[in-house]
């Protein structure tokens, strides 16, 4: 009875010592076994492994592929136009060992603040070497190629591998952006104001060329009209002076008589006239006339006289115009009579003699 009850105290206390003595190492992780803070042991490999309970202990390490997301920086390229660079990488612990020398308790938050270091310095300088153009082109993927080159040197000395290195975005900083998007809607307004300009260009070129179109087709139309108007009075021209040219006398004599019924009209008519004139051809009180018939010309020269015999002696103004015959019932043959008498009727202005 007194044995099993010191045994039962010494095997829990075996146990316990068999227990932390055995630790499991999962396959993605990397352990480092520690005897008073000296690496002793490294344990890449999945599986159990063995360590002196109470002296050693054991560090275990990511063996994944992790990521860093690197704070927003604020490069300057050749061409002095600012820009900001987002961007982030991609790294593995390949030296346990060494990354524990190098980045001692602090562990994974003290090698990613290294590293944020290294790959800001990095980005710095590769971006600084070349104008924005070349950022903002297809050139880039040569250029984080560049950064992830000159990045792994560094840090192998922290006991990691980068595997790759990318920009997420580049922009330009706050206040460049504004005037940036300023100088683009300037620019969008100048191309539509050239544009409305061009197009009231052509507006207006349309509508000259219509305004010239019209005033052609007006002109060829009056032209045509005068055509056809000058036409129709020499075909009336003509047709007077076949039917008058039949009888040169009895055409006077009617151009005397239209002349007189102008000229003599009812109410104050007063014509200032040579007594010898012409135009009293048919008016003689001789009883005689050469050129037409004798009754009408008696008739005539009776209500002439009469006209006469009223008329004022102080010299008055001459005839109007319209008192004498119009000039289209004139005939256009060449074997005409003279003009007739209404024609010297409406030119002469010499006082009449008594």
């Amino acid at each position: 009875m007194r044995k099993s009850a010191i045994l039962l105290p010494v095997i829990v206390v075996l146990a316990l010592v068999g227990l932390s003595s055995i630790f499991i190492v999962d396959e993605r992780e990397k352990a480092l076994v520690l005897q008073f803070g000296r690496v002793v042991d490294v344990k890449e490999e999945p599986g159990l492994a063995f360590k002196v309970p109470l002296i050693q202990e054991v560090v275990r390490y990511d063996d994944r592929i992790l990521s860093r997301d690197i704070d927003p920086l604020e490069v300057t390229p050749l061409d002095d136009r600012r820009l900001v660079v987002d961007a982030f990488a991609r790294y593995r612990i390949v030296d346990v060992e060494q990354f524990r020398q190098a980045v001692g308790v602090g562990g994974i938050t003290a090698a990613e603040s290294r590293l944020d270091s290294i790959l800001r310095s990095q980005t710095r300088e590769i971006l600084g070497s070349v104008a924005s153009n070349d950022i903002l082109s297809t050139d880039r993927a040569a250029l984080m190629l560049r950064i992830r080159n000159g990045a792994i040197g560094e840090a192998a000395n922290l006991g990691l591998e980068i595997i790759d290195v990318r920009l997420k975005r580049t922009d330009l900083p706050r206040e460049n952006l504004d005037a940036t998007f300023a100088r683009m809607r300037a620019e969008r307004e100048r191309e539509a104001a050239d544009e409305v300009a061009r197009g009231n260009e052509a507006a207006q070129r349309i509508r000259a060329q219509a305004d010239r179109t019209q005033v052609e087709i007006v002109s060829d139309a009056n032209r045509e009209a005068e055509i056809i108007r000058g036409q129709a009075d020499a075909r009336r021209n003509a047709i007077f002076a076949q039917a008058f040219g039949a009888d040169p006398e009895f055409f006077d004599f009617y151009r005397s008589l239209a002349a007189y019924q102008r000229s003599l009209q009812s109410g104050n008519s007063t014509m200032v006239l040579n007594p010898d004139s012409e135009f009293f051809t048919y008016l003689k009180s001789d009883g005689v006339s050469s050129t037409g018939p004798s009754a009408a010309t008696q008739s005539a020269g009776s209500e002439t006289s009469a006209a006469a015999e009223a008329a004022p002696d102080a010299a008055e103004e001459p005839a109007p115009a319209e008192d004498t015959a119009p000039a289209a019932e004139e005939p256009a043959q060449d074997d005409a009579p003279e003009a007739a008498p209404a024609d010297e009727a409406s030119n002469s202005t010499a006082p009449a003699t008594e």
